[in-house]
């Protein structure tokens, strides 16, 4: 089996995405026939799974979220997801192609066709759903609240949802709209870039932002003793990622769901999750294989 990353940066200029990098590499296996012909051990072929490119898995992602999806040392994508990724391209029989993209134009993106399914942990909701389909959840999350290292509280949600204060997150995400939700009577700014959003923070131009714990863990690492997480009495909300493709694409999502949930029941999720994480304990994930 040959697997191939190739990862591409694309922008989004005005209403359209235009190509910016292109970066690939190849590795492993000692032919390409499953590769080109798409006809894996998943059953189905590139074709049946209304794939834009018959042989390639092309993914929309936004690398910049360690240990969840990045560039590593070399340039290369990295990552929980990536992993993930490749062995569901081995699975198919398939070759990866990997978009990276700014996080708010991954949904522009996916409508557009300019990619088969977007990998960036997103949560299904319910405007989601109008315009996009959902594979089964494959990630989980816990969205926190972060403030500078010398806020001294009070820690209650009452105290940042009020009128002066500014709160920040990425945009688009649903860090942006639990901010909203949670925070009506804040002054809640999306910022394309999610350091841009924490940045705003860590030099006082915002007081709090919205974001995955995880996140802010890779941000402290690198910036110490700038932002710590709020001690509010419970995380702001629990939940979990899934994989997004094009709408009425069925197919593919019940290929996804029969990758996840043999990857979920034979470990392969908690072994992955726990190598990229640091952790020892895998959350609990939903039910229903």
């Amino acid at each position: 089996m040959t697997r191939t990353n190739a990862v591409r940066r694309m922008a989004v200029v005005a209403s359209s995405i235009t190509l910016a990098l292109s970066l690939a590499a190849c590795g492993g296996g000692d032919d390409d026939s499953n590769a080109s012909d798409g006809s894996g051990d998943g059953g189905s072929s590139s074709q049946d799974l209304g794939l834009m490119k018959d042989g390639t898995l092309t993914v929309g992602m936004n690398l910049q979220f360690k240990p969840e999806m990045y560039l590593d040392d070399d340039n290369e994508p990295a990552g929980y997801d990536v992993d993930l990724l490749n062995d569901l391209a081995d699975e198919m029989g398939v070759k990866l192609d990997i978009v990276n993209l700014d996080f708010d134009g991954l949904i522009p993106g996916l409508q557009s066709k300019q990619f088969d399914m977007v990998s960036v942990g997103l949560t299904a909701t319910d405007e989601r759903k109008k315009v996009i389909d959902f594979s089964r959840e494959y990630v989980p999350y816990v969205s926190v609240l972060a403030v500078p290292q010398d806020d001294e509280g009070p820690f209650t949600i009452d105290n940042y949802n009020k009128s002066g204060v500014k709160i920040t997150a990425l945009q688009g995400s649903s860090g942006e709209q639990l901010a909203k939700d949670t925070f009506p009577d804040a002054d809640v700014q999306g910022f394309s870039q999610q350091n841009a959003a924490l940045l705003e923070v860590g030099t006082g131009r915002a007081q709090a932002s919205v974001l995955e714990d995880y996140i802010l863990a890779q941000y402290q690492a690198s910036n110490p003793d700038q932002l710590k997480k709020a001690d509010l009495p419970e995380p702001l909300a629990i939940g979990y990622g899934s994989w997004a493709v094009q709408k009425g694409n069925s197919t593919l999502v019940d290929e996804l769901d029969s990758f996840l949930c043999t990857a979920q029941d034979d470990g392969t999720l908690a072994e992955l999750y726990k190598k990229n994480f640091g952790v020892d304990d895998f959350p609990e994930m939903p039910g229903g294989c």
